[in-house]
């Protein structure tokens, strides 16, 4: 494991790796988002199918529960895509929110364990997934948003992320730029705190991504649309592994997630490494550390923050480093793993709940040692990555079909 400071004396390295990643992903989207750009006012119908999705949802997903007032409006979609690639939405003008949900990462970031914010700062937790957000309540790691809007909120206040001073200067710093207002009379909506985060929302809940060849063999009765080693993968995950205890399946749908709090050991297990040992390994780039003093890291670093998960929401010392399950739908896209971020691949997951996870306290007694073969291993990997959705594709197509100018990555 890495130990990761969380405010890294060397920050200037995950940031740059962060913009390489950023640079990276604008480089892999550069011919679909030009034509998307360009496609985006010769395609009037592309905001209506956006909704469309919202309705209809995908193969495998329950019916999605719709916000107050029903669907949201195509107009304020299209909003939405555009404020949420806009780096005014930070004061200093280079962040936005596609810089943490890079859309060709599975809409998070994958070069670095946990992403970068304001000032240039390693922030403490892993950037969770958007695709099918719209069925996560709580959200957060630690469900401290009860809806999309409250989460859209946050963010943009938070001093470690976009670091605004307040909503009031952020609006006004949209609402001085003649195209932003015009956007948003166009979708219906005053410019205001309020219409921002709704807009950020309804474009977020488009972001539907079902109909796996999970889904297809699970709920279409496509009896080849898994292979030997991918169903024997789904027996050992709701069976042996005992995976499906959190990672729930349905009989007519599969979120993959209980949306409960679970304390797996990893929280502890962070708190042990970072109270133990001479040398930090930091990493410089991605997938390349090194050894540095602690004595070094803790002369010029910021002290480690903590991060005790659900306990800093409800104050019960039950929730002690508890998380919330995260969903399996497109987790092959997702990398890396855990709330922080810690565990590279999906057989490095596999295998650390297989070991036991953390032994402690507070560990949830569903976790425990499994007796696994190697094979077991890699067929529950092959399982998780039947899990992807042929709609992500388009759905990276649609978000970067935003208009050229402040958009950010």
């Amino acid at each position: 494991m890495i130990v990761r400071p969380a405010r890294s004396f060397l920050w200037v390295a995950p940031a740059i790796a962060a913009m390489a990643g950023i640079a990276a992903g604008q480089a892999a989207a550069a011919e679909i988002g030009a034509a998307g750009a360009g496609a985006a006012g010769a395609d009037p119908l592309r905001d209506e199918r956006a909704v469309t999705r919202i309705v209809a949802g995908a193969l495998g997903l329950p019916a999605m529960a719709q916000p107050p007032g029903g669907p949201p409006a195509a107009g304020l979609v299209a909003l939405g895509r555009r404020l949420f690639f806009d780096r005014r939405l930070s004061p200093s003008g280079t962040m936005s929110c596609g810089m943490c949900h890079i859309p060709e990462q599975g809409f998070t970031s994958q070069e670095l364990a946990t992403p970068v914010g304001s000032h240039g700062r390693s922030l403490r937790r892993n950037a969770p997934t958007l695709l099918n957000v719209a069925w996560v309540t709580p959200l957060f790691h630690d469900g401290r948003a009860a809806s999309l809007e409250g989460q859209a909120l946050s963010p943009l206040l938070a001093p470690d992320e976009m670091a605004n001073p307040s909503a009031d200067a952020l609006v006004a710093r949209l609402a001085a730029d003649p195209d932003m207002r015009q956007a948003f009379v166009e979708s219906g909506s005053e410019i205001a705190i309020d219409a921002v985060v709704n807009a950020l929302a309804a474009w977020q809940r488009t972001l539907v991504a079902g109909g796996s060849r999970f889904d297809q063999w699970r709920f279409a009765g496509d009896e080849n649309a898994l292979t030997d080693e991918e169903r024997h993968g789904f027996a050992l995950f709701t069976g042996a592994a005992n995976c499906a205890a959190c990672h729930t399946v349905a009989p007519d749908h599969a979120l993959f997630t209980d949306l409960m709090f679970h304390d797996t050991g990893i929280g502890v297990r962070a708190d042990l490494a970072a109270a133990s040992g001479l040398q930090v390994p930091v990493e410089i780039a991605p997938g390349r550390t090194v050894l540095v003093d602690r004595a070094l890291v803790e002369s010029v670093a910021e002290p480690r923050a903590s991060d005790l998960g659900r306990f800093e929401v409800t104050g019960d010392p039950a929730d002690r480093h508890r998380y919330r399950t995260p969903s399996l739908r497109n987790v092959a896209l997702t990398a890396p793993y855990m709330h922080d971020g810690s565990l590279a691949t999906l057989g490095e997951v596999v295998r650390f709940y297989a070991s036991g996870g953390v032994p402690h306290a507070g560990l949830d007694p569903r976790i425990r040692p499994l007796d696994l073969a190697e094979s077991d291993v890699l067929a529950l990997v092959a399982f998780l990555e039947s899990l992807t959705s042929p709609d992500v594709a388009a759905l990276v197509r649609d978000a970067r079909s935003v208009p050229v100018g402040n958009a950010g990555p």
